[in-house]
């Protein structure tokens, strides 16, 4: 099971996977390139040198959305435990910064061979947050897996998606992560039913 902070463990597995990858082989000789998530701000072009780097992949979730395929299953799961059970998907946009265009399309081209050789996000793979969890908070299961592959959309959607943004259109992959799923804590218990009944009296 997974908690609130499923969607930032996710990005931050992500960025994991990809700095390791980019340790064990650079994508450019000579050039130390970093993995970083970013926010809106951070494309901002005053921001991208202190944000993100000259040399550097950033990773911007830039949509969420419940996954159709298993929406319904996991409503059924819910009904059963009582509790609440949201199957997410997670769109991201892989992003290449660097000083010319052959060393953005190697930077890419090695975050693409690392996301094809490890798919899947599973076990210690998986990040989990140091974060301080109430006694009833769902935490991630050894067995939760989360699939990242590149997503097909449309050109036009996704140069719609730079116009919303602070910055130009840049060299840029989509992918998406699934499934994602936020469980709520145990079902809380039931307000016991209170039957109030009234009697008019009329007097003669």
């Amino acid at each position: 099971m997974s908690g609130y902070d499923a969607i930032a463990n996710v990005g931050k597995s992500i960025e994991r996977l990809l700095a390791q990858a980019f340790s064990e082989r650079p994508p450019v000789s000579g050039k130390t390139t970093r993995a970083v998530l970013v926010k809106t701000d951070d494309l901002m072009p005053k921001n991208t040198h202190t944000a993100i780097g000259p040399y550097a992949l950033s990773i911007f979730l830039y949509r969420i959305d419940f996954n159709k395929a298993m929406r319904a299953a996991w409503s059924a799961v819910g009904t059963a435990d009582g509790k609440g059970h949201l199957a997410l998907d997670l769109h991201y946009l892989l992003t290449a910064w660097a000083d010319n265009a052959e060393h953005e399309h190697m930077i890419l081209g090695r975050a693409m061979q690392a996301l094809e050789y490890t798919p899947v996000l599973s076990g210690p793979l998986l990040y989990a947050q140091a974060t301080p969890h109430l006694a009833d908070e769902p935490q991630a299961a050894t067995t939760e897996a989360v699939q990242v592959l590149l997503e097909e959309i449309s050109t036009e959607a996704l140069m719609r998606t730079f116009d919303s943004l602070p910055t130009d259109y840049r060299l840029t992959v989509p992918y998406v992560a699934r499934v994602v799923r936020i469980d709520t804590p145990r079902a809380r218990a039931a307000l016991p039913v209170i039957d109030a009944r009234f009697q008019e009296r009329v007097s003669a």
